[in-house]
This record gives C-alpha cells, sequence and structure tokens, in this order.
C-alpha cells in the first residue's frame, strides 16, 4: 500500500457551516475545476472543500498512481475537527478513488454522490480516455477547449487549460497503465452509506452506463441513480444547474 499524501485543499462557503463536503476532480483536471459545485453547495449553506489529488495541481508528486493510492489520500483527508464528511462528491477517477477510500473507512463519510464515476474502465472507454488525455496534453491552448467544448462557462475553459498546465503527464499515463485491470466493483458492493450516482447521457457519452451500471447497482441496495439528459462526461461543465440540482437533493 502506497503511503497516503497530504493533498492541498480550496473551500467555498463558511468554515462553521453545520454541513460539510468533500469535492473530488477527474483525471487530468483539478480542485479548482469543481468550482461550479462547491459555489452551489456554499450558496445551500454548506462548507465545500476540493483537493488536488496526487500528481495533479498542486498536490505531491509520486511513484504510485493506482486508484488504491488515490484513495488511500482522501482516506486521510478529513474535516479540521476529525469528523466524518457528511458528503463526498466525485467525479470520474475521483468517483472510483472516492468508492475505495469509503468501503475501505465507512465512517470517512456519512454519504456519497458519485458523478459518472470510473468504476471500471476497459475496452473502447480505456481508449476513449486515453485519447482525451494525449489531446489535451497536446495542446493545451485555450481556444482549443473552446471549440472543443463552446458551450462550457468561460473559467471551465480557463481552468481545464491551467489544471492541464499544473498536472503531471507522467502521473496522467501512470494512473492508466499501473490500473489493469481498472476495476473497483469491489469495492462499491461494500459500501455501507448511502451513495447516489449522477450518470452522464449514454446518448452523449457515459463512462457508467449499461451492463456495468446494472451490475453496481443491483449488487448494493445503497446504491441509487439519475441522468443528466443531454450531459456528457463532465456533466457538471456540459449541464451545471441539472448537475446541481440533482447533487443537491442527492445530499438534502
Amino acid at each position: 500500500m502506497a503511503a497516503p499524501l497530504t493533498l492541498p485543499r480550496i473551500s467555498w462557503g463558511e468554515p462553521t457551516a453545520s454541513r460539510r463536503a468533500l469535492l473530488v476532480h477527474g483525471l487530468g483536471s483539478s480542485a479548482a475545476l469543481m468550482w461550479r459545485l462547491g459555489d452551489a453547495l456554499a450558496e445551500a449553506g454548506w462548507h465545500a472543500t476540493a483537493v488536488d489529488l496526487r500528481g495533479h495541481g498542486d498536490a505531491p508528486r509520486a511513484l504510485d498512481y493506482t486508484v488504491g493510492a488515490y484513495g488511500a489520500d482522501l482516506a486521510g483527508t478529513v474535516p479540521s475537527d476529525g469528523a466524518p464528511w457528511d458528503a463526498v462528491v466525485g467525479h470520474s477517477l475521483g468517483g472510483a478513488a472516492s468508492t475505495v477510500a469509503a468501503a475501505s473507512a465507512p465512517a470517512w463519510t456519512r454519504r456519497l454522490v458519485l458523478i459518472d464515476p470510473a468504476i471500471r474502465v476497459e475496452g473502447r472507454d480505456a481508449n476513449i480516455v486515453r485519447r482525451s488525455q494525449e489531446r489535451a496534453f497536446a495542446d493545451p491552448r485555450i481556444e482549443v477547449v473552446q471549440a472543443e467544448h463552446p458551450h462550457w462557462h468561460p473559467q471551465d475553459h480557463e481552468l481545464k487549460v491551467d489544471a492541464v498546465l499544473r498536472t503531471s503527464r507522467w502521473a496522467v499515463e501512470q494512473t492508466t497503465a499501473q490500473n489493469q485491470p481498472w476495476d473497483v466493483r469491489d469495492a462499491a458492493a461494500r459500501l455501507s452509506v448511502p451513495t447516489h450516482v449522477i450518470g452522464a447521457d449514454p446518448a452523449v457519452y457515459s463512462i457508467f452506463t449499461g451492463a456495468l451500471a446494472d451490475e453496481v447497482l443491483s449488487g448494493n441496495p445503497r446504491i441509487t441513480m439519475s441522468v443528466v439528459a443531454g450531459a456528457g462526461h463532465s456533466l457538471h461543465r456540459d449541464k451545471p444547474e441539472e448537475s446541481i440540482r440533482q447533487l443537491l437533493e442527492a445530499v438534502a
């Protein structure tokens, strides 16, 4: 097991708020790119904290980029008083790592929200993820991000470029290479806290859908799911208003 790393944090909302959430980004992303969810939670009376995962943003670099290592870092990331998080919200890789953390440390959070989580990544999905990351690192100009995602908020364009520039390309490559197979279905089956998946629209692109989603949902009655119609994998950037509505409903 990898030695846990201390992850840098940013936050939204009153530090004295009675409800506290942890936001966990996806592969090649950053804490700052969770801004839309953090801002919405703060407006709803929460204190929201986001972290840079190992190898990303300002987080320490390491050699181990297994999902287990990411999860160990998260399990050691707790509120200042050591109490459980009231909710943990994880996107993609962050969803997989949060699943591992919650399964290994049941007292870590009272509730889990997974945004199109990377529970199992193989075949076509693995190739799509790899090509997407290769494109991002090959030409990290804001004009490229704007052309690919013209409907995103301007701050998402800016922060996506910033995330790529501050993330270790080697770490991203190793995250794929070291997770063969990439599969945390066993951890999902062990989850003992209420867990809600907010899925992307399969008609656009979803990494958690079909037989995989059916298996995970049927394997643990604590897991429920909804879908953001018309949104792709980064649904909180594609359809932020509906994504936020479903998030706030899930943590109510």
